[in-house]
Parts: structure tokens; sequence; C-alpha cells
């Protein structure tokens, strides 16, 4: 953990430091995002996918929006889960105002509705999941996963970050939120 603090201070000095241009700007994110990864690998498992979530942040608006849904304590539990992790930047993806409008409390069934398609009720490895295959979700539709070359696809996401392993389950980032088929 020490290693990962030191790292984030070397780079946001650096990042404070370049020049400005495109090229060193996408290297500092790439860089940030390496090492982010590489700390979400080496947090012990004794911590829960929530835990997890709270402590990675690229990940802090799913956290927002798991507290505004009152999922907290429900990703806390015993499990297993598998979670599909969407970024803050595949939130911000969303069109204008749709997060926010989640984010009220008037909206609170949509958003549980959303988050909940993200979770499958098991722990699901990313060598368990084959093309074609339908996840069984707890908000109760299937996901589909789709495997491109390398790429492993869950509906229009693609998982960017795979089998990180939590106390109560693994979490699986990925670069879009995907919605629930409407009923």
């Amino acid at each position: 953990m020490k290693n990962f603090f030191l790292l984030f201070i070397i780079l946001s000095f650096a990042a404070c430091t370049n020049s400005g241009t495109a090229t060193e700007e996408e290297t500092t994110e790439e860089t940030t995002a390496e090492a982010e990864e590489t700390a979400m690998e080496e947090k012990p498992m004794e911590k829960d996918i929530v835990a997890l979530a709270m402590e990675t942040p690229s990940l802090s608006t799913l956290v927002q929006a798991v507290k505004a849904g009152g999922l907290v304590e429900t990703l806390q539990g015993e499990g297993p889960f598998t979670v599909f992790a969407p970024t803050n930047d595949a939130f911000a993806a969303l069109p204008e105002g749709t997060l926010e409008s989640l984010l009220k409390p008037e909206n609170k069934e949509q958003l549980v509705e959303i988050l909940t398609y993200h979770v499958v009720p098991a722990k699901v490895m990313s060598g368990d999941l084959s093309d074609g295959m339908k996840a069984g979700t707890v908000q109760g539709a299937e996901a589909t996963v789709k495997m491109k070359g390398d790429a492993v696809m869950i509906d229009n996401a693609t998982v960017k970050m795979a089998d990180i392993k939590a106390s109560n389950g693994v979490v699986h980032v990925i670069d879009a939120v995907i919605l629930p088929p409407e009923k």
C-alpha cells in the first residue's frame, strides 16, 4: 500500500512538471491506470467488494451510486458476487443529466435496477466465461458474454480489468454502464 501511495505521489509530481503534450498526458494516464490495477491486484482478499471499490479512485462514481441505491450492506454480504464495475468514465459517458437524475431519491428504484444488473449472484472468474454465455443477474435479466479476440464483453461493455478477488466474490472493471433490457 505504501508503494502505491509513493507511486501516486511520484506520478502526481511528474504530471505537474510535464510540458502538457497530449502524448505525455496519455502516458501519465496509462501509468496511473496501471498503478491502480497493480494496487487492486495486491490488495488482500479480506476486503469485500465495497471496500475494494472505495479504495479505487476510478470507481468512485460507482461507490456513490451504490450508496444512493442502498446496496452497500448487500454487497458487503457473504456472497459470492461477481460485480461488473463501470469506471467513472463509463458513468460520464451516459447522456447528460442521466447520472444526476438516477442519484435522486425519487429514482432509487430505477438506479437499483441498473446497479443489480451489474451483479451476478455467484463467483464468475474470466476463465469461466465463454462466447454467447448468458449470465443471470441479481436484477433478474441475463447479460450476454461476447468474446472478440482477447477482449471479453458483457453486453456492450468491454472488461478492462478482470478477476479482482474480494473476500465475498470477484470484480471485473468495465468501460460502460450496462442497462437491463426493457421489460
